[in-house]
């Protein structure tokens, strides 16, 4: 590793070009005559708080000649003259200049070896709105925004406990990415933990320009054909405070409002914040209702698919369900179609201006719906049961898992079309096969807590219980 030399002026030109000054227009340096020595300081143009810089810039203009007398290393110049609280000393060149990178303020002084690094940043950032994902009608609506700083302290105001504990780590040989491990340290899963070190220290990639996804294709396991997502995600603190608190590990990651909560099993996606919010018996219904309608959204379609083509098996109350109203395009069609325009819908509606999404999103499905109807093109039963399908799959926080049920829905009617009603229960078995095998980023197991079992966990995750000193 290439260190800092001791002469001041070598260093000056080594640092210039490796900053680059004169190349780069937002790289601001600045010359000092601090006590009769030269100096030198670095800052990224919007990074620097320009208050704190003028105050210690002033100040060290006015340090007499003899004020650096007796002086021989950096550390002891800014134990006596650099008041800002957050400063480290390095001689390490790719130290230096990564941290320069990151909002640091670098000086150098002639005559003292080392490099001072004044952590006196302050990022461009938004508000910490209510995220537009998670929000609940009671409870705080403060959300995470793309800055580590401030989410940690989102944290740190929830959980005022000794043993909190910020981890900090780097992924990305060229992006120098901040990682933070948060966690409470007298109830985190030690071997959880290591393994989450080694896995982000491990890491092999150049950057992490997508953050909390770019990280979480380094970490998770390798299979691609499975849809079942491995991390759960959240903008909330609270939520992510909750978390923490239960023994897991938040990770957060810079330039991201999102933040990881690890580990994450499959049944972790039937909780939401909402049922928090409102007394037990309220948040065990609303959880209740959201895992019966989660699954009506994965099976509604293809049992529909079957029960069509076997009306015998209804029964006789039920027949009305068998008899769809015939139109050109046969019913396996129509349900892949309509899968396939709800997706052109929400992208369509993704990309329209906020002032016309709403009225784009309910024109666009009213005259689709309406003329395919007229058109014969398809039944009025598909779009209903399509409708639910859509409307179900809201119904829980998650977009990967809401798409993961999508994939196996529609791979599920495709195997019932080929292999009748023996390709149902078929479908079925590889659904439960696919979970079973299914491989978390860390942790006991993506079916914890049915497999392993445990009881007491397996009745929390699905009933609200009442706060107490055991399941605070």
């Amino acid at each position: 590793m290439e260190r800092l030399s001791n002469h001041y002026q070598e260093n000056v030109r080594r640092l210039d070009a490796l900053l680059g000054v004169g190349r780069s227009c937002d790289m601001v340096s600045r010359d000092y005559r601090i006590g009769g020595h030269r100096a030198r300081i670095w800052v990224v143009d919007g990074y620097g708080r320009d208050d704190v810089l003028e105050r210690m810039g002033a100040f060290w203009l006015s340090l007499p000649e003899s004020a650096l007398a007796g002086l021989t290393k950096m550390q002891e110049f800014v134990d006596r003259f650099v008041s800002f609280s957050e400063v480290t000393v390095s001689m390490a060149l790719e130290d230096v200049t990564t941290s320069v990178f990151l909002g640091k303020t670098l000086l150098l002084v002639e005559g003292l070896p080392g490099a001072a690094l004044i952590d006196c940043k302050e990022y461009p950032c938004r508000g910490v709105d209510e995220p537009p994902d998670g929000k609940v009608l009671r409870g705080s609506h403060d959300g995470f925004i793309e800055a580590l700083v401030p989410n940690m302290a989102l944290l740190r105001r929830r959980i005022r406990d000794p043993h909190l504990t910020m981890e900090a780590h780097q992924a990305g040989d060229r992006s120098h990415t901040d990682i933070i491990l948060c966690y409470l340290g007298d109830r985190v899963d030690e071997d959880l933990l290591k393994e989450l070190r080694a896995k982000i220290d491990g890491i092999p990639a150049r950057s992490l320009t997508m953050g909390q996804e770019s990280l979480a294709e380094a970490i998770r396991p390798k299979q691609w054909y499975n849809p079942f997502p491995k991390i759960r995600y959240t903008e909330r603190p609270d939520a992510a405070a909750a978390s923490v608190l239960e023994g897991n590990i938040v990770v957060m990651i810079d330039n991201s409002p999102t933040v990881m909560l690890l580990p994450t099993t499959f049944f972790d996606f039937t909780q939401e914040a909402n049922e928090f919010y409102f007394p037990p018996l309220v948040g065990t219904y609303l959880r209740l209702l959201r895992v019966i309608v989660f699954l009506l959204s994965l099976f509604l379609t293809p049992a529909w698919f079957v029960a069509v083509k076997h009306p015998n098996i209804l029964p006789g109350w039920l027949s009305f369900l068998s008899t769809p109203e015939p139109v050109s395009l046969g019913l396996l069609w129509q349900l892949l179609v309509v899968e396939f325009l709800i997706d052109v819908l929400k992208l369509a509606s993704l990309n329209t201006p906020d002032s016309l999404s709403n009225s784009f999103s309910m024109l666009g499905a009213l005259i689709l719906g309406d003329f395919a109807v007229k058109a014969g093109w398809l039944g009025p039963e598909v779009l209903v049961y399509m409708s639910f399908v859509s409307v179900a799959t809201f119904a829980q926080p998650s977009y990967e898992m809401g798409y993961a049920f999508k994939l196996i829905r529609v791979s599920l009617l495709l195997i019932t079309a080929v292999f009748d009603i023996w390709g149902f229960f078929a479908g079925l078995i590889g659904i439960v096969l696919l979970l079973a095998t299914t491989k978390p980023v860390a942790g006991k197991g993506y079916l914890y807590p049915l497999i392993p079992f445990n009881g007491k966990a397996l009745r929390r995750l699905f009933l609200r219980e009442p706060i107490n000193r055991d399941n605070t």
